[in-house]
């Protein structure tokens, strides 16, 4: 098939990346796609016949990438399309699942494994089995609210019970929910715990990658979430070594916006590139485990990077998203330094630019080691140097509980020349010779 230079994706997974299934496309090498995604977290938990936990757009098949190559993507575009949505904290209910309730979900009353569902009203009860008419959802709120956007997505306000009760009663229009897409609306649950509180907007993509090299369900396509894979009891179960096989598309690091650019290993032919989770805003760490879940139109543009072998994602953030001393130096930063240089007799001040690598884990400490070792490992530099730079040019900070971090410092030109990541790097941040 004749690659293209835009490829729209309007097609969903089960919750499943599968190597072994058809992608969409393919897209040139240098092109974009175009995709209208679904809401992430929530309407996937509490719709059993998926079985991974989301619900991302079916992967894509970039023409040209192989394994051990890296895919840069470019985010041009994220734009909501949500009216609203509705979150908050989850517990799993006894009785609906099988070992993980992202992943196998069965029926508490006839035991059909990932039944078919249908709406009965509104509130915690409503999705129902079909087979039996048994309420059938995985997952209740501990708490929960429903939030409303203005009309150019700019601010989001919490709603009141009577106003979360409507939104509920019609929730895939107040969700914008793709036709193609099978989950049930968060909002049919209509929580309406904190009422009144107006937050600002700022979308970005929880769920972006390339698929991993063996069927994973998709949020647990992460170091730390894929944890609950090892020795479980279902046809997903890893063990530690397969889970390396992963790719860490699962991340909620808010950093992940319009304007970023992320570099993605490829583990299969074809890259299969793939989107969704897109939230409405979040802060450092996603702690009460779910934010404002959103459909969104989204626009990426993406190139192969031949030959660059790297374990995990890495992040070229927005500039005013960089940790302050991953910062550029400006021009008078610069000349400060090479006045105080000369006084020194330093020869000369390294040329740099930043980069964040993706560390994942169990836990925040193991997130950090393994983000460390992924930048030591890709600038050909010790942990401690790592360690040193970070710790002076750059910063450690949490994407996600309880297991994602961003390890981000200043990276010296030479090795960046080294990995073929200079010229990028340059044009992210305008840094002219």
């Amino acid at each position: 098939m004749t690659a293209k230079q835009m490829v729209l994706v309007d097609t969903f997974t089960d919750g499943v990346l599968d190597p072994g299934k058809e992608m969409a496309g393919p897209v040139r090498d240098g092109g974009r796609i175009i995709v209208n995604t679904t809401a992430g977290c929530w309407g996937p938990m509490i719709t059993p016949k998926l079985r991974g936990g989301h619900e991302v757009c079916q992967p894509v098949f970039l023409e040209g990438a192989k394994p051990n190559d890296a895919v840069a993507i470019r985010i041009e575009s994220i734009r909501i399309t949500s009216e609203a949505t509705a979150s908050g904290n989850d517990k799993a209910l006894e009785g609906c699942y099988v070992g993980d309730p992202f992943v196998a979900a069965k029926c508490p009353s006839c035991g059909e494994p990932h039944p078919d569902t249908r709406i009965e009203g509104i509130g915690d009860s409503a999705i129902r089995c079909k087979k039996c008419g048994a309420q059938a959802a995985p997952f209740a709120f501990t708490q929960g609210y429903t939030m409303v956007f203005d009309e150019k997505r700019r601010i989001g306000v919490t709603v009141g019970q009577k106003a979360a009760e409507m939104i509920g009663k019609n929730g895939r229009h107040y969700m914008q929910t793709p036709e193609n897409s099978i989950q049930n609306p968060v909002v049919t649950m209509a929580p309406s715990e904190i009422s009144g509180v107006a937050v600002r907007l700022r979308p970005f993509i929880g769920q972006l990658g390339t698929i991993p090299s063996r069927p994973m369900p998709d949020s647990h396509n992460a170091g730390d979430f894929g944890q609950f894979l090892l020795g479980a009891p279902h046809e997903y179960a890893q063990t530690e070594e397969t889970l390396t096989e992963r790719t860490d598309g699962h991340m909620d690091i808010n950093k992940v916006r319009e304007g970023a650019v992320l570099l993605c290993p490829v583990k299969v032919a074809g890259a299969g590139i793939y989107v969704g989770d897109v939230h409405a805003m979040q802060g450092e760490g996603e702690i009460a485990g779910h934010t404002t879940d959103v459909c969104a139109a989204v626009i990426l543009h993406v190139n192969v990077i031949p030959d660059l072998q790297i374990d995990g994602p890495i992040l070229l953030p927005n500039l005013e998203d960089l940790p302050y001393l991953a910062r550029p130096l400006n021009g008078d930063e610069k000349k400060i330094a090479a006045e105080e240089a000369v006084k020194w007799g330093v020869l000369s001040v390294e040329e740099s630019a930043p980069l964040s690598f993706i560390g994942t884990g169990a836990n925040l400490n193991l997130a950090i080691d393994n983000g460390l070792k992924r930048a030591a490992g890709l600038l050909d530099l010790s942990v401690p140097e790592v360690m040193n730079r970070v710790t002076i040019s750059g910063a450690i900070e949490i994407g996600r509980a309880p297991g994602v971090v961003t390890v981000t410092l200043r990276v010296p030109r030479e090795k960046l020349e080294q990995v073929r990541l200079w010229e990028l790097a340059k044009m992210q941040y305008c840094l002219w010779d």
